[in-house]
């Protein structure tokens, strides 16, 4: 007799391993990680509670691989930024590309702070996004491009840029998870344009009257 196929096994070519993973990772993107338990994965893979440990060494290597379908998804939804504009208009479109992921995906992540196995699981796995090399490392490339153009000065620290920009991101997005706001993320054009110009430009100015005076910190 053949095994009992799980319900809503789409077909032979998806093992129970990758169905498990989808329907954590489903999972995660209606409700989130707090609290989500092998049970709740069971229950909407439609299998039977105890199968689950045939085909994942614990709990934590699931939530992980979920956690990084999860983040796939995201991105695939979202498509890439478009790169087909001035230098400021698509580091503008990286920008608005990038809240959009890490409004979807950071509550995810939140709600594992108290689960540093499965974020260090995670970490172990390819990055999802960018076609396995992240987020920082693809707005290097783009600009390494663009450096190559002439847009961009030889000089110029890229990483420090990727950082800059990125961090930017986060600063946005991150403290609302941990506050418990999960509307979206409201940033305004204006914004988002300064924040670019900015990167673009630097805050220096001509020194005025010789060298700059320091400013003493008061105490």
């Amino acid at each position: 007799m053949s095994p009992r196929r799980a319900a809503g096994l789409p077909d032979d070519a998806v093992s129970l391993r990758d169905h498990l993973i989808t329907a954590a990772a489903r999972l995660i993107a209606e409700r989130g990680t707090a609290g989500l338990t092998v049970r709740d994965i069971a229950r909407e893979a439609g299998v039977a509670y105890g199968g689950l440990y045939n085909h994942f060494q614990d709990k934590e290597e699931l939530l992980a691989l979920a956690l990084h379908a999860h983040v796939q998804a995201v991105e695939q939804d979202l498509g890439a930024p478009s790169t087909h504009g001035t230098l400021a208009e698509n580091l503008q479109a990286f920008v608005w590309h990038a809240l959009a992921v890490h409004t979807a995906i950071l509550p995810a992540f939140a709600g594992l702070v108290g689960s540093p196995e499965v974020l260090a699981r995670f970490d172990a796995l390819p990055n999802p996004l960018a076609d396995g090399r992240g987020l920082h490392t693809a707005l290097v490339d783009y600009l390494e491009t663009e450096r190559e153009r002439g847009e961009v000065r030889p000089d110029a620290d890229l990483d420090a840029v990727a950082t800059l920009v990125i961090g930017a991101c986060h600063d946005l997005v991150l403290p609302r998870m941990y506050r418990g706001v999960r509307e979206p993320v409201e940033v305004s054009a204006d914004r988002v344009a300064a924040l670019v110009a900015t990167v673009l430009h630097g805050i220096s100015g001509p020194a005025r009257g010789g060298s700059p005076k320091r400013r003493t910190r008061s105490r």
